[in-house]
């Protein structure tokens, strides 16, 4: 005798199945500039020179993730994914920014306007090959 199983289970078990298949990414993705000295100051941290990171991986957040101010000192991993030049992105490489202010009052301007986040130098020349005016990033607050 032949024992059928129920739908249900068989249901359940692919389910499970493709659910460990199936890589689930947890980041956005957006648009980032750069921008240059002078950072001073900045929409969070006013004159202090301490909130920079050592590294110099800080960033302005944009209207997107800015959340009235409550953006400060996030911490978020940014990687380049595509741009409008072939090579643009150093593949593979993602950094890590503190956000220290937001990018429409920004001392400098950013190179393009109305972007997800403005990198500072140090950090867009990280994950960038080449001089370009902005770049598609996947981001992911840490």
């Amino acid at each position: 005798m032949q024992t059928q199983q129920c739908p249900v289970f068989q249901l359940v078990s692919y389910v499970l199945i493709l659910s460990q298949l199936v890589y689930f990414s947890y980041a956005d993705v957006g648009t980032a500039a750069q921008y240059s000295p002078p950072y001073l100051p900045t929409a969070c941290y006013g004159d202090d020179q301490t909130q920079f990171p050592s590294s110099n991986l800080f960033a302005a957040a944009g209207d997107g993730i800015w959340d009235n101010g409550a953006s400060c000192g996030r911490q978020y991993l940014v990687r380049c994914i595509s741009a409008s030049q072939p090579g643009t992105c150093v593949e593979d490489q993602t950094i890590q920014v503190k956000i220290v202010d937001y990018a429409p009052t920004a001392q400098s301007p950013p190179s393009t306007q109305s972007t997800t986040i403005v990198l500072s130098e140090t950090a867009f020349g990280g994950i960038t090959n080449i001089a370009v005016d902005s770049i598609n990033i996947e981001f992911q607050q840490v």
